[in-house]
């Protein structure tokens, strides 16, 4: 027979109760965020002016160098929107640790992570971030 592991039926610890859980739809506040729509346009006056640069420098180009130089170009587009989104996520945990203190939750998880429980604190968030 094989050997019992011993412990192995020992009660498991309860989790926290579920008034300390909040749970928000992370993705949903980034995109009710009034500078969004900013964001947006400034990446697509970069994408625009990223692909004349690539048409004008294309032509004079070999094929691997055409490659090269448009994964320069989108690794460029790619940093520029990080940039530029920083904020709006730093706005974002802001009003989501406001509302989480004045709630008294000590953890907020991204809804999408949750099966099960947790108080949901995103319409809460939308208002602060919306002012509606």
């Amino acid at each position: 027979p094989l050997p019992r592991c011993v412990g192995t039926r020992r009660p498991v610890a309860s989790a926290a109760p579920a008034s300390n859980v909040g749970k928000v739809n992370y993705q949903m506040l980034v995109q009710q965020h009034p500078d969004l729509a900013k964001v947006q346009s400034t990446m697509q006056a970069e994408s625009e002016a990223a692909k004349k640069e690539f048409d004008a420098k294309a032509a004079s180009l070999g094929e691997k160098e055409k490659q090269e130089y448009f994964m320069q170009l989108q690794q460029r587009l790619q940093l520029k929107n990080q940039e530029l989104m920083v904020p709006i996520f730093n706005k974002v945990d802001a009003v989501i640790k406001e509302v989480s203190d004045a709630k008294g939750l000590s953890i907020v998880v991204d809804s999408a992570a949750v099966i099960y429980g947790g108080a949901d604190i995103t319409d809460e968030c939308v208002k602060k971030i919306t002012g509606k």
